[in-house]
């Protein structure tokens, strides 16, 4: 897949020396779904903007098609971007609204008519062009925002957080229907979020974001699966993080903590202290060590709390390390059959070496008092 957009070791510092973008370079593929997710002040919007020509950055360049947009103002890039706030013109009617750019551009009004009509249908909002936006709803105004941001065929657009004026039901659905309009319209969408669900959901690729750099970038699955960095690990979903010993029993390579010894990949260089990571699902609860099956290492802990959220739930064990192990199991038919523990219960969990990854405990600790300072 070929590249439309590259930015180049791009940095923007502001006022009073905060620096928002620190050297990121970046490739973004033809007709892909990009998102850059991360919290606030990570640069993430401010990126998006270098890309619309909002801001102008200090360093690097945007090549577009390559051809070097970094000093063209935003009307010249073929680039648009939906706001966060919609920003629709409040005097003006739906179709109004949608057709604006074309207006501008010059566009006869026959195929002004035509193309904000096919729009219109394309949204799921066929006869309701007459409409103010204060005659809408919420996620009909989003809807209206998204076409007049595609009525002039950009090559790219820039969203903005387009989901944070939702509520959550709505920002369900809408997801999933901006992700069909995506392909669909078949352009490259560049999104900006700090929703760890909605990257996931939306996007082809994620790029993680933090202090102004690029932490990892890859397909949904390859972060979640695979992160390279323990802020990656943190960030995206639930995990444990705890602090563990690491020796050799014999072929095995072991990691300790509190009253768990678990066998990680015997191609592990790592020994002395370090943080373990596995994700709570990764975990499973067994009724008996032989259940656990040959490869995987199997512990016991006491539930300390259960904590409920839809169809699944959080288990809290206490293992005698320095944080309890959380586990998070789905509510199904097998679970309901065999019941669950209650506090103070003692069970019996099972963990594959695969699931097991770790990092370096300066790194997570350095991780956590950032966490703190903020």
């Amino acid at each position: 897949m070929t590249s439309i957009l590259e930015l180049h070791r791009l940095s923007k510092t502001f006022r009073g020396g905060i620096v928002a973008v620190d050297n990121l370079s970046l490739d973004i593929r033809e007709g892909e779904y990009l998102t850059m997710l991360g919290p606030s002040g990570c640069g993430k919007t401010t990126t998006l903007r270098m890309i619309g020509g909002f801001e102008y950055p200090d360093a690097g360049s945007v090549m577009l098609d390559g051809r070097d947009v970094t000093n063209d103002p935003p009307y010249s890039r073929p680039v648009n971007m939906m706001f966060q706030d919609f920003a629709l013109f409040p005097h003006m009617t739906a179709e109004e609204n949608i057709g604006y750019g074309l207006k501008i551009a010059g566009v006869g009004k026959a195929p002004t008519t035509e193309r904000v009509r096919a729009m219109l249908d394309m949204i799921e909002l066929p006869g309701m062009g007459a409409r103010f936006p204060s005659e809408l709803s919420v996620g009909q105004q989003q809807r209206v925002a998204l076409a007049r941001a595609l009525v002039n065929n950009p090559r790219i657009l820039l969203l903005d957080e387009p989901m944070s004026a939702l509520d959550a039901k709505l920002k369900e659905s809408m997801q999933v229907e901006l992700r069909h309009i995506h392909d669909r319209v078949g352009i490259t969408f560049v999104m900006v979020t700090h929703d760890q669900t909605e990257a996931m959901i939306m996007s082809d690729r994620i790029m993680v974001m933090h202090a102004g750099r690029i932490e990892q970038i890859g397909t949904p699955t390859d972060l979640y699966d695979h992160p390279r960095t323990a802020y990656v690990a943190e960030f995206l979903g639930a995990s444990n993080m705890i602090p563990a010993t690491i020796r050799r029993d014999g072929g095995e390579v072991v990691a300790c903590a509190g009253s768990m010894s678990l066998r990680l990949d015997r191609n592990t260089g790592d020994s002395g202290t370090r943080s373990l990571f596995v994700r709570p699902e990764k975990i499973r609860l067994v009724s008996r060590e032989g259940a656990a099956g040959e490869e995987s290492s199997t512990f016991s802990g006491t539930v300390k709390e259960l904590f409920f959220s839809g169809n699944m739930v959080r288990i809290d064990l206490d293992v005698g390390a320095e944080r309890p192990v959380i586990v998070h199991r789905q509510l199904d038919t097998e679970l309901a059959a065999a019941g669950l523990p209650g506090v103070g219960d003692t069970v019996t969990c099972a963990v594959s070496p695969e699931a097991l990854k770790l990092f370096d405990t300066a790194e997570v600790a350095a991780m956590k008092a950032e966490e703190a300072a903020a």
